[in-house]
């Protein structure tokens, strides 16, 4: 085993001197980045998503009911490979870029249904009371729901978050060196299959222990200040 743990991450596994360690560390890099950005325009476009589904206006809300629709009916590694290599073919777009883009549209959907359930678990009153006072409709989703319903869906967020860690696991399929294909690298040059899938897993595990960590953390935080 020692062998096999030296061999694939600790010297060199090719002809051109590439170090798994060193592979294994740069793929772990473009997973965080990915996953951090993409979660960022996930949010964004999430909260845009409510609010429009939430209009009266049916050219507000059909367009992002069909934007949920096609986006949670179809799997993400689909999502991924059309986006590069059909949509962006021809702006010359660079993998991680093409992977924040994909998995951000992909989280918007998801974290949309989220914000949408922890909205509606606000009592209606508040909507009303608010209105009552002379707030405009946007106002109060603003400065009266919206900070109510952060509490109620921080939890489902993490969890979100840490679904969308794992699912930047495809990036391999446009050809992005991500965490997984990193592994897959490693393996395809030395032949050893436990070692660097093991790996990955393992650092897979440890991230989404570190995160769920951090949230718990937060949440108890919250919690307190109330």
């Amino acid at each position: 085993m020692i062998d096999a743990i030296n061999s694939s991450l600790f010297t060199p596994i090719g002809s051109d001197g590439l170090i798994g360690i060193y592979l294994i560390l740069n793929g772990l890099k473009v997973t965080l980045i990915v996953t951090f950005f993409a979660m960022i325009m996930g949010s964004v476009l999430g909260v845009a998503t409510t609010l429009m589904k939430m209009s009266s206006k049916w050219y507000f809300s059909w367009p992002a009911n069909l934007y949920v629709s096609v986006i949670r009916g179809t799997p993400v590694v689909v999502q991924l490979v059309i986006l590069y290599f059909i949509v962006l073919a021809s702006l010359d777009v660079d993998k991680i870029t093409a992977a924040i883009i994909a998995f951000g549209l992909n989280s918007g959907a998801y974290i949309s249904e989220i914000i949408r359930a922890g909205i509606q678990a606000v009592d209606k009153g508040q909507m009303e009371a608010a209105r009552s006072l002379g707030l405009s409709h946007w106002s109060t989703m603003k400065e009266v729901i919206l900070p109510q319903a952060i509490k109620n869906i921080l939890p489902s967020l993490g969890n979100e978050f840490i679904v969308l860690l794992k699912e930047t696991a495809v990036i391999g399929f446009i050809g992005g060196v991500d965490l997984m294909r990193a592994g897959e690298i490693i393996r395809s040059r030395t032949f050893e299959d436990s070692v660097p899938l093991f790996t990955c897993a393992i650092i897979y595990l440890l991230l989404t222990y570190i995160f769920t960590f951090m949230l718990s953390r937060f949440e108890t935080r919250l919690k307190q200040s109330d």
